[in-house]
């Protein structure tokens, strides 16, 4: 028996409890999974509160991502001792996911930890660091550069913005950051590499068609009028890698950024990104984020303090990336 934690509903509302389950319990897959390590996410936060309607059938495990030691497995490209991460895939929404001791699931699914890389800080990353990450290999490959100017991101206390802004800076981008809580979360911002920091009030509003040109490139996670904003302000021949809904699913924008401006807008997905990408973005997230990073915009909680720092994080009151011991 090992503890888990286990999402049931009782007359439509979602109740989360630390249970103890068994490895006859778990699904079918062909890895089992020593789980070290998991994080807490946005969406992992929408399926633990019930509010987001992520979860179809329960019981349910959540935990979109996990890291830890291969027990067994009847799939010839891991055994027995390899350390292994998982993200994405619909783990943790369809698939009994990371927030367990254990975990069975599909090979397909995982990636080999990387050099350089433990389970602590493999999800101190986690499924938001990946995705981070593949924003910025989106916006190098459209061409954005640091020499093109400013370069905004939305959301940039959270766990996708946090990283963002850190890895940007890093490649010698000029980063701008906007959040919600400016006075609370400026000095980390500044402390990670962000040149400025502004109110997300200044974005959310309902901007004209085309104002006046700022962004060369923007990393957006809020989605709706911050990111009708951004485009509208962008640079001719800038680029937008959008990966969130945090502000909601709307767009309410034209299609005057793109025909006069010739702004290119990225969609990002991490959750079925292929294996050779998913590789590529984590050997080079490792390599550019700087241990400050860990130290600085990382907190650590048990397994018990998930469903209280889920409701803190789909109010926006998480900074930063929320490690889950196992």
């Amino acid at each position: 028996m090992f503890n888990a934690l286990v999402l049931t509903q009782e007359d439509k509302q979602t109740l989360a409890q630390v249970s103890q389950i068994s490895e006859t319990d778990l699904p079918e897959g062909e890895v089992l999974v020593d789980v070290a390590c998991s994080s807490l996410n946005y969406k992992d936060g929408l399926a633990v509160t019930g509010v987001g309607k992520i979860i179809r059938n329960f019981p349910m495990v959540p935990g979109i991502d996990f890291a830890g030691t291969v027990l067994e497995s009847s799939d010839q490209r891991y055994k027995a001792g390899d350390q292994v991460i998982l993200t994405g895939w619909g783990v943790g929404e369809n698939h009994w996911g990371g927030l367990a001791e254990k975990a069975r699931v599909k090979a397909d699914w995982l990636v080999p930890m990387p050099s350089n890389c433990d389970a602590v800080k493999a999800m101190q990353i986690g499924t938001a660091g990946l995705t981070a990450m593949l924003c910025v290999q989106a916006l190098q490959k459209a061409g954005v550069k640091p020499s093109d100017g400013e370069v905004l991101v939305t959301g940039a206390s959270g766990g996708v913005g946090s990283v963002a802004v850190t890895l940007l800076a890093q490649l010698g981008y000029e980063v701008v950051a906007s959040s919600g809580r400016v006075e609370e979360n400026a000095p980390l911002l500044i402390k990670l590499g962000a040149k400025e920091v502004i109110e997300r009030s200044e974005l959310d509003i309902d901007a004209t068609p085309l104002e006046r040109q700022r962004w060369a490139g923007v990393v957006d996670t809020v989605g709706n009028k911050v990111l009708a904003t951004a485009l509208a302000q962008m640079n001719y021949g800038g680029a937008a890698a959008i990966c969130g809904l945090a502000g909601g699913f709307a767009l309410p924008t034209t299609v005057m950024p793109f025909i006069l401006r010739g702004v290119n807008l990225l969609g990002i997905d991490s959750v079925a990104c292929p294996f050779e990408k998913r590789q590529s973005a984590w050997q080079e997230v490792i390599k550019l984020l700087p241990e400050s990073y860990y130290q600085q915009a990382c907190q650590s909680i048990s397994l018990a303090q998930v469903p209280d720092f889920s409701q803190q994080i789909i109010k926006g009151q998480v900074t930063g990336r929320v490690l889950v011991k196992l």
